[in-house]
């Protein structure tokens, strides 16, 4: 039998955070970490129900609290880059700093929603219930992130009155997210020696009136619930031509329209495919990604109660996350967790101790505040 690492769940969340670093989980290779998680969680003396699901890990209190609260972590990481086990240091302003793979992305929020779990399953104070969540497979495809699975296969676990997710945040509210949409353009054309190029078609020119577009196009930002949402549309990769002599008959490149929660995935597909305007027949298009955005929901009770427990600050979330899974099943959702963004997968991934400890205070304030 293989030997179960030992969390503990309801000392200081600086030390969780360092054991959960110190278990090596990189995608596809999360089972010793829901191991520990699982085995951690049903040693709480404390009335509540913990279930597995492949490498998903769900507790949650049911005492018949007015609201629940749904706190989402992901256990997984990016491949090591030398980076664990964790060590402490110093960082350049003289913080004390947790060093290693995952401690921004995202044990440090991870280590955050375990502790507030265990030590407020059977407190007296607490006045949400709240249903934990430790999900598989999130730095890789979304057909095999753990939460799309349960969205799509058990959706009654996350139902909540708002979710939080302990995605890098630096400590400060971050609503919502951007949708987006990844597209591949090919333009046809006829391969030809370029001294001859009237035999030929050039399919890089057939495919400049496009670029001239999206270099053209003017974003908008965007205020949803009081938030402003930046919009973009790029070329992110382009490619054509099989010698410096010749006529490319083949060339494409990758369009990306990051868009506001203001939009649905369709009228976001509509507004892209209208600035592209693909009416040359030698022109094709090809979704390679769609993912919905996020609306904040900060006007709902519980959403509003977690800003004003973070000191009234909020910000909109730039870029996706899985926030959008929530939106779609009509829960609002926040990033909120340590660890300054930036450093996300990166070789030099480290997160302040007092980042961690002060995420810790405010979800325990907001988890346990009088109504």
């Amino acid at each position: 039998m293989t030997e179960i690492d030992v969390l503990d769940l309801t000392g200081c969340p600086v030390e969780l955070t360092a054991a959960l670093v110190d278990i090596p989980s990189e995608s596809f290779h999360e089972k010793r970490i829901a191991d520990a998680v699982e085995h951690a969680l049903r040693q709480l003396d404390a009335p509540i129900t913990v279930e597995r699901i492949r490498d998903n890990v769900i507790a949650r209190t049911d005492r018949g609290l007015p609201e629940r609260v749904v706190l989402a972590g992901h256990l997984d990481t990016v491949p090591a880059a030398d980076n664990i086990p964790s060590q402490r240091i110093t960082d350049a302003d003289g913080n004390p700093t947790i060093f290693g793979l995952g401690s921004v992305d995202m044990k440090g929020g991870d280590a955050v929603y375990l502790h507030a779990f265990a030590t407020l399953a059977a407190a007296s104070e607490l006045t949400r219930d709240i249903t934990l969540v430790m999900y598989e497979a999130e730095e890789v495809a979304s057909r095999y992130n753990g939460l799309n699975y349960l969205a799509q296969n058990r959706p009654e676990v996350l139902q909540g009155d708002v979710a939080l997710l302990g995605e890098p945040s630096a400590g400060v509210i971050e609503a919502g997210c951007q949708g987006t949409i990844r597209v591949k353009v090919t333009a046809s054309g006829t391969r030809a020696h370029s001294a001859r190029a009237w035999l030929g078609d050039n399919a890089v020119h057939r495919l400049s009136p496009v670029i001239a577009r999206v270099a053209a196009y003017e974003p908008r930002d965007v205020d949803v619930d009081g938030l402003i949402y930046k919009e973009g549309l790029q070329i992110t990769k382009i490619e054509a031509g099989v010698a410096t002599n010749t006529v490319p008959d083949h060339a494409w490149m990758f369009v990306n329209f990051r868009y506001a929660p203001d939009r649905s995935v369709d009228e976001a597909t509509a507004h892209l495919e209208d600035v592209l305007s693909l009416n040359d027949a030698q022109l094709t298009i090809e979704y390679d990604d769609i993912s919905p955005a996020a609306v904040p929901g900060l006007s709902r009770p519980a959403a509003a109660e977690l800003v004003e427990a973070c000191g009234g600050v909020a910000n909109p979330k730039y870029g996706w996350t899985d926030v959008a899974r929530f939106s779609e099943l009509g829960i609002p959702a926040v990033n909120f967790g340590p660890g300054d963004p930036s450093l996300c997968h990166k070789p030099e991934e480290q997160c302040p101790e007092y980042m961690i400890r002060d995420v810790s205070e405010t979800l325990r304030r907001y988890l346990s505040k009088e109504n």
